[in-house]
Parts: C-alpha cells; sequence; structure tokens
C-alpha cells in the first residue's frame, strides 16, 4: 500500500514478523526434542508433534516421558536440592538473575516462539508474556537476596512438581519456577503437550546460565506424565494450574500424602459495567478482557453484565468494535486474534456455542483464514443467569451477557458462579467501585482495567478456581516451609472408668449451635472419665445433622465478618477477661480431665493467646503493592468464611482456643470439633462465650467422634476451610473429601504441635484464617 492509500483507508497493512531465527533454533535442536534432565538432554523421540495452530504445520518432534524418566528428573532434582538450598539467598539471586538478563537478551526468539506455538499474536507474545516473563525473574532474584532477612525461619520445600498449561506456556513457567528457585527448591516441570517450545528454549537458556544440574528439570507429554509427577512419592510440592476438573483429582491423589499444593484453575469472571462508566473505554477493555489471547485465559472477563439502562447503547457499540477486530496469522503485528491452540479446543468452542439455543447470537464479521484454528469472536446477549453458558467455561472467544438494574443485584449475579478467580468493574464514581470490589467473591478485581499481572501481586482464586497465590509474598511462602523437624503426633486415648461422678449433682453438657446450648440430634451421650477411673461427666455424640445445624448458624452469622477489627477485638479481650475469672475452676477442670499437672500453664497460655489475636484483630494488614503502573494494587486480607477445625485433643482448652482466637479474630465463622478424649473443658467454655458478647453463629461446638465428622465436615459445601489439628488420622480423609468445592485444608500429617509454646500462634494461623484479595485501581486522567 502508498501512504496515499493508508490515508485513503485508514486499513491497518500486514506487518508479518520474521520466523527465521526461531525456525534456525529448532533446526540447530535438530527439529526434535528429548527431555532436559539433570543438566543434559537426554535421546529425543518421534512420539508427538508440536504444530502450528494457524497452519497445522509442524514445528517439531517431542518425547513422551515415561516413569523411567519421571523417576530420573525426580533423583537428579532430590540430588540437587540440598546443594542448591545450601547456596544461601544471594547465591540463587546471582543465578535468577542471570535467567532474567539471558531472557532479555533472547526475547524476540521466545516471542516468536511463543506465537509460532501457541497461536497467540506475536503483539501480545512479544509485548506482554515476554515482558512479564523476565519481570518474574528479576523479582524473584530479589527475593532469594532477601529470604534470609526477611523469612529467617523459613526454608524450602524440597523437590517441586510442576504442571503448566498453553494458554501462557512460558509466562506460566515463570509464575512457578522462579519462587521455587528462589527458595532453595529444585523443580521438575511438564509443560502442555501442545505447547512445548519455550519451556524447551528455557532449558536451552538454563545451560547458558551455568545452572547447576538437577535444579531445573523439564520432561513432555500428556496428562499422564502430569498424572505420574503427582503421584510420585519423592516430590514435595505440586503446583498445578488447568482445569478446575483436573485440579479435583490431583487433591484427590494427593490427599494424605503430606504434599504442599496450589491449584490455580478455571474461571468464569464477571465483566460489570455501571451506567455512569465511560463506555468507550469499557469497551476497549472488554476486549483485552475476552479476545486477548482468543479468550482462552483462566480470568478472561467472559461474563458480561451490563446496567440495565445502557445495556442497548453498550451492545451497539460493542457490535461496532467487534466488526473492526482483526484477524489472521499470529505473525502479522497487526492481528487483534490468532489461533485458538489446536484442533481438539476449536471443536470444543464450537460444540458449546452450537450447542446453545438460548439469547441472541452475533459474530463478528471477519474473514476466517482457510487454514488453521480460529473461531470469530462471539456475543450472546440476553443469557439467564442459569443459562449454561453463563456458568460454564468456554475458553475461546465468547462473550455472554446479561443485565442487572442495581448495585446489588451486580453483585449476586457476579457471584453467581461455582469460580471465584477474577473480576473487572467499570464506573465513574470511586466510592461505589470501592463499596463493590470487597463484596466480589475473587481473588483479583480490576477497577476500570483489565488483565493486569505483576510479579508484586498475587494472582489465583477462590472457590473452584483454586487455592494459592502466583506472585507477591502469599505466592512465594507457598514453597517454604516453618525450619525444623516436626514430632510425630502420639493418638491420645480417653479414660475409661467405672466409678461413680465426682460431683453427684449432675452438669450436662450441650452442644453449642447458634449461640444456644442444643441437645444432640441423635440424643446419645458418652461417658467421660478421669484418669483415676472416675465419671467426670457426660458428652453429646454430635452427628451430621447437628453438624449441618452448626454450618447453617455460622453462615446465618455472615455480618461477623463487616465488623470492624477494633470490635473483634473487644470481644476476644472479654473473652479473656472472662476466663481469667474462672481460670482456678478451668485448670482443675484441664488437671482431671488429662491426669496431668498443665491445667493452670495451659489456662494462663490460653488467655495470653486471646490477648495475642485481639492484638492482631486490627492489625494484621494488607499492602499497597508498587506496581509499574499508574496506579496501586491494593492487597487486602479478608476471612476465609466458614472455617471447620477438628481441635487438639492433648490440649482440651488451648488447642480450641488456639483455633478458634485467630479466626474469629480474622472475621471467620467456627465450626469447633473439640477434643475427642477431653471434651469437658470446651463445654464449660462455651459458658464463658456466653457471657462475653460474641454473637451468636460465630463460634459453634461440638463433641463426637472426629472420624465419624471428618468427612461430612470436609465434604460440606458451605463450609470454605477444615483444619485438623487431631490426634486421630484424618488428613487423608479431608484433604480427599475437600475435593468436592475445593475447600482450603491445614492438616497435620501427623505431626506434632507444641501447643505451650510459641509455635501453638503466630502468622500461620493468621495466613490460614485470611485470604488476599489483590483490587487493581489505575490512576489519572
Amino acid at each position: 500500500m502508498t501512504v496515499k492509500e493508508i490515508f485513503e483507508t485508514m486499513d491497518y497493512g500486514p506487518a508479518p514478523e520474521s520466523a527465521a531465527d526461531a525456525f534456525a533454533w529448532i533446526v540447530d535442536q535438530g527439529a526434535a526434542f528429548g527431555h532436559f534432565l539433570d543438566g543434559t538432554w537426554t535421546k529425543p523421540r518421534k512420539d508427538f508433534q508440536s504444530k502450528n495452530p494457524a497452519n497445522g504445520e509442524t514445528l517439531a518432534d517431542l518425547t513422551q516421558a515415561s516413569q523411567e524418566d519421571i523417576d530420573a528428573a525426580v533423583k537428579a532434582a532430590r540430588k540437587a536440592q540440598p546443594k542448591w538450598e545450601g547456596l544461601g539467598g544471594h547465591g540463587r539471586a546471582k543465578y535468577l538473575y542471570a535467567l532474567a538478563r539471558l531472557l532479555q537478551k533472547h526475547s524476540r526468539l521466545f516471542a516468536v516462539l511463543e506465537t509460532l506455538d501457541n497461536g497467540k499474536p506475536i503483539r501480545e507474545s512479544r509485548d506482554i508474556d515476554i515482558p512479564q516473563v523476565q519481570r518474574h525473574f528479576y523479582y524473584h532474584a530479589g527475593m532469594a537476596q532477601l529470604m534470609e532477612s526477611e523469612l529467617p525461619n523459613a526454608q524450602a520445600l524440597g523437590v517441586c512438581g510442576q504442571i503448566i498449561p498453553w494458554n501462557f506456556p512460558l509466562l506460566m513457567l515463570a509464575w512457578k519456577v522462579a519462587p521455587a528457585l528462589a527458595m532453595g527448591n529444585t523443580v521438575v516441570l511438564k509443560p502442555a503437550e501442545y505447547t512445548s517450545l519455550t519451556a524447551l528454549a528455557f532449558a536451552d537458556i538454563c545451560q547458558q546460565a551455568g545452572l547447576p544440574a538437577g535444579v531445573v528439570n523439564i520432561v513432555t507429554g500428556d496428562g499422564t506424565v502430569g498424572e505420574m509427577i503427582t503421584t510420585h512419592e519423592d516430590i514435595d510440592k505440586i503446583a498445578f494450574t488447568g482445569s478446575t476438573e483436573v485440579g479435583k483429582r490431583i487433591r484427590e491423589t494427593t490427599a494424605g500424602t503430606g504434599k504442599s499444593l496450589t491449584l490455580e484453575l478455571g474461571g468464569k469472571s464477571a465483566y460489570i459495567v455501571f451506567d455512569d462508566a465511560d463506555i468507550d473505554s469499557a469497551i476497549e477493555g472488554l476486549v483485552d478482557a475476552i479476545w486477548f489471547n482468543q479468550g482462552q485465559v483462566c480470568c478472561a472477563g467472559s461474563r458480561l453484565l451490563v446496567q440495565e439502562g445502557i445495556a442497548e447503547r453498550f451492545h451497539s457499540k460493542l457490535k461496532a468494535r467487534m466488526a473492526t477486530l482483526r484477524m489472521g496469522n499470529p505473525l502479522d503485528k497487526c492481528i487483534d486474534v490468532g489461533a485458538v491452540v489446536d484442533p481438539t479446543q476449536l471443536q470444543s468452542i464450537t460444540d458449546m456455542v452450537d450447542g446453545n439455543t438460548d439469547g441472541v447470537l452475533y459474530q463478528a464479521p471477519v474473514t476466517l483464514p482457510v487454514e488453521g484454528c480460529f473461531y470469530a469472536p462471539t456475543l450472546i446477549t440476553g443469557l439467564a443467569p442459569s443459562s449454561k453458558l453463563m456458568q460454564e467455561e468456554i475458553f475461546g472467544p465468547v462473550l455472554v451477557s446479561t443485565t442487572f438494574r442495581t448495585p446489588t443485584e451486580a453483585v449476586a449475579l457476579a457471584n453467581n458462579t461455582r469460580y471465584g478467580l477474577a473480576a473487572t468493574l467499570w464506573t465513574e464514581n470511586v466510592n461505589l467501585a470501592l463499596d463493590i470490589a470487597p463484596k466480589l467473591v475473587a481473588g483479583v478485581v480490576w477497577v476500570n482495567a483489565t488483565n493486569l499481572f505483576d510479579a508484586a501481586a498475587g494472582f489465583g482464586g477462590r472457590r473452584e478456581s483454586g487455592y494459592g497465590r502466583e506472585g507477591g509474598w502469599e505466592g512465594l511462602c507457598a514453597y517454604t516451609k516453618p525450619k525444623g523437624t516436626a514430632k510425630a503426633l502420639k493418638p491420645v486415648e480417653a479414660f475409661s472408668g467405672d466409678k461413680g461422678p465426682v460431683d453427684p449433682l449432675d452438669r450436662t453438657a450441650k452442644l453449642y449451635i447458634g449461640g444456644k446450648q442444643a441437645r444432640p440430634d441423635g440424643g446419645y451421650s458418652q461417658n467421660i472419665y478421669g484418669k483415676n477411673g472416675a465419671l467426670l461427666g457426660q458428652v453429646p455424640i454430635a452427628n451430621r445433622k447437628d453438624l449441618r445445624n452448626a454450618v447453617e448458624a455460622a453462615q446465618g452469622a455472615k455480618g461477623w465478618s463487616g465488623t470492624t477489627g477494633h470490635l473483634r477485638a473487644q470481644i476476644l479481650y472479654y473473652i479473656a477477661e472472662n476466663l481469667s475469672a474462672r481460670k482456678e475452676e478451668f485448670a482443675t477442670r484441664v488437671n482431671l480431665l488429662t491426669g496431668g499437672k498443665t491445667g493452670a500453664a495451659e489456662v494462663e497460655t490460653s488467655i495470653r493467646r486471646l490477648f495475642t489475636y485481639a492484638a492482631w484483630a486490627d492489625k494484621y494488614d494488607g499492602q499497597a503493592h508498587g506496581v509499574p503502573i499508574r496506579g496501586v494494587a491494593l492487597a487486602m486480607k479478608e476471612p476465609v468464611g466458614v472455617i471447620g477445625a477438628f481441635c487438639a485433643d492433648d490440649a482440651p482448652l488451648l488447642g480450641l482456643i488456639s483455633a478458634m482466637a485467630p479466626a474469629i479474630a480474622m472475621g471467620n465463622r467456627t465450626v469447633l470439633v473439640t477434643s475427642e478424649a477431653y471434651p469437658l473443658a470446651a463445654t464449660d467454655f462455651y459458658q464463658v462465650l456466653e457471657t462475653s458478647d460474641v454473637p451468636a453463629g460465630v463460634v459453634n461446638i461440638l463433641t463426637g467422634s472426629h472420624a465419624e465428622l471428618a468427612t461430612p465436615l470436609a465434604g460440606h459445601l458451605d463450609v470454605d476451610a477444615v483444619w485438623s489439628f487431631s490426634s486421630s488420622p484424618l488428613s487423608q480423609e479431608i484433604e480427599a473429601a475437600s475435593a468436592g468445592n475445593l475447600k482450603r485444608t491445614w492438616v497435620n500429617n501427623g505431626c506434632a504441635r507444641d501447643w505451650l509454646s510459641a509455635e501453638g500462634e503466630g502468622h500461620s494461623f493468621l495466613e490460614a484464617s485470611t485470604e488476599v484479595k489483590n483490587i487493581w485501581v489505575p490512576y489519572g486522567e
């Protein structure tokens, strides 16, 4: 085109990116790749192919990993890990810095490889993905440097198995590899079957950086390779990004193994537009939200919610904008929408849209390339909230839409999903924005922007979008554990006896549900004896219905999460005050129950623990992250919701308070299952709660069998997290049952905890009691 023609038509001309260097790199490797194990390449086989989704051409032959390959990778990682951790933070920082520099030096090679392998437009690979990859390695080089001063009580987990998806192949690698290496771990990473080339190119620069052998190991193949990694006995952590269905299977597979687990899964993120929004800006943001990377983004703004008064005008403008989107060769720098990753994914998108009979379908009038995996940008309006396409992740360039009338209705619609990954809202009213953002059940909220990411701000979801964070301090800590070796927890057995009661006046213990003493549904109680065989009293045996009632009471106390930290602190202080007034009585009761002499120490520590978490209630603050935009990312610490906890058997009063106090201090509601062997201290304690202004439903106390209540509590869909400090072996059962709604779990895996020491309190309890939501707020005109 001539300059005159360009000004007359205002059309974009072709701006092709050369792939010559990328093809040359592939050819230099023999166009066939083995695995990268222990610093060297294995002999390649032609087991499957990497293809260009834009034209179907084969890029390279790849090797399917066997069990022997996985064993070799894990063995190499295990051997290298102590020396790698032993380098210290500064030693590891130098290598991470070198990797960041090499990623910069070869940035265009990585961008072109990513586009060839994945099908995304070169502008996205070049300007978004690869700079973010570099940023993560620079950021975590700094984190490695600071580990010894800022995380003095943390150590590496060991060997990490990492499984990444095909939508952001190199960026997902950086999100996982950089923090793992920074904290002294070694990794065995499996890239997606469709998109392995940039991970293999990363292995090449690991060699260039002189990274010690075995620190990074990369194996290729299909889902069976990921399964081999998740089931390997000598891997300490699994980090997975992918579908919710696979994430649930991984949760079940790793249950009870002691493996640390983080899951970043699917989403159906709401894109909320209020009637005072800058409509043109909101539409441009929406283009990035849903047609960026062909909609193959877990946090894509795929559910458009528009306020009713502007819906017709908004949809009209949106369709006009869709008509200008450009599709074609992803290596053309003028292209907006590239190719879907694979024919299988293209067919899945097509089937979901073709199978829908609701709403009104509009597809952009674009000319699809003759060959390759292309799907036209699509809008479906007028859907009901219950429509399948409003609820299920399509993972393609398909936007579904409905309307709302009020902000309250917008929040209800946005939260009407099993997912909780991200959300976007557009409004010129800052008061409205900061009112709505905390109400959205999502790990990330963008205000008047979308798809903003940075290594300093954690990214991750809630509900069936998984748990754990990538990036920031919270993402970093997921690759560490406390220093030291835990002792095995011995089972605590209840005493038996045949003597009469210690006190002839019967003290009737009940369950404590919804702020009231409640008789057990089953009508059964059990005798509790002291060490000398004397009868100390009876406690109810709670069943599934009692548990259900307790969870309903906790759900009904949602207002507690909206109270101020100052108010929660006052109530915790009041509990401590009332417990202190009866400390001799409680100390005597603990000694009678346990047959020991630690009652006084346990009560004093309980009072101190209540004071500690009262102190933290209004001081466990979030952060304002220094992200590289004109704006700020606010990391807000929010309550998890309803937390169920199996309290420690060996510390009947202190174990219950140590679980209850941090949870309610952070605004959670609790269902506490008392020490199974010594429950009477807890049933005495609810008398303290009744006189301490604790709102009904905030604390619910059940007595009975841990084993019988474990699966119902962990499987309850209205419970958001389950903790277990029980001496009964419940870890596997709880983690497996939690997969139903992917609730958070914190289990002891049979390890003891010293409740009388500082180990019984601290930030680990506060971290388990909170979720971090990052709210991105750009500013400026």
